[in-house]
């Protein structure tokens, strides 16, 4: 009887370079996968979830090039913001930004662009055809205007002003323009309760990156919008 134990045959030179290939691939799907994770989270607030000023910019443009006339660009502003953090703390404003994130991300929908620009103000660029402009502009008002429940459940009175430009009542669909108008359009309505839909007139005052001029910190902005 045949005792004799076979080994594996060799392994080909096709095959090793194969598997050793196959080791650094793995590493850096890994590698990648990680990475775009961190870089997806670069493009978001991380309080409220929102797209950072860049990120938003971009989407912005994308869906102003694709649905021209049929959308709308909103500025938003908190009223009284500091009033919060100074009587409850700036626990209590973090959550007032954090909700208003929400209500936004709800009441724009998942193919809008949403952005926190910087402190309490915020941006929303979305597909709004001009039948439907006034009773969904008054809608985020009212939610807006929704008290806010803290996790101690104490709740905080809060508002926001709105104002709304579009491009078939402007004529354009430079976002920089759109933004300054709307955002003109948002400070004569401040603290009325009403959303505002900005004229040729406000699309015509000067602007500072992108910003009404004259408005708070606009001197410190970075690049227009």
């Amino acid at each position: 009887m045949n005792s004799t134990v076979r080994l594996p045959g060799r392994i080909g030179p096709n095959a090793l370079l194969i598997t050793a290939a196959a080791i650094p691939l793995t590493g850096w799907a890994v590698h990648a996968a990680t990475l775009h994770k961190r870089l997806a989270a670069t493009r978001r607030d991380p309080l409220t979830g929102l797209l950072r000023r860049d990120a938003y910019t971009t989407r912005a443009r994308r869906l102003l090039a694709r649905h021209g006339d049929d959308l709308a660009v909103v500025m938003v502003d908190a009223d009284h913001f500091k009033a919060v953090n100074d009587t409850l703390g700036h626990a209590a404003g973090d959550a007032v930004l954090a909700a208003f994130g929400a209500r936004l991300t709800t009441w724009a929908g998942p193919r809008a662009a949403v952005g926190r620009l910087g402190g309490d103000e915020f941006a929303v660029v979305l597909e709004l055809t001009p039948g439907r402009r006034e009773r969904r502009l008054q809608q985020l008002v009212r939610m807006l205007h929704t008290p806010v429940t803290l996790d101690d459940e104490r709740t905080v009175d809060v508002a926001a002003s709105v104002g709304a430009a579009a491009p078939d009542v402007l004529g354009t669909r430079d976002l920089t323009v759109l933004q300054r108008a709307a955002d003109a359009a948002l400070y004569d309505g401040k603290h009325s309760g009403r959303a505002v839909l900005a004229t040729a007139e406000q699309a015509a005052v000067p602007s500072i990156n992108g910003r009404r001029a004259g408005r708070p910190g606009t001197a410190v902005w970075g690049r227009a919008a």
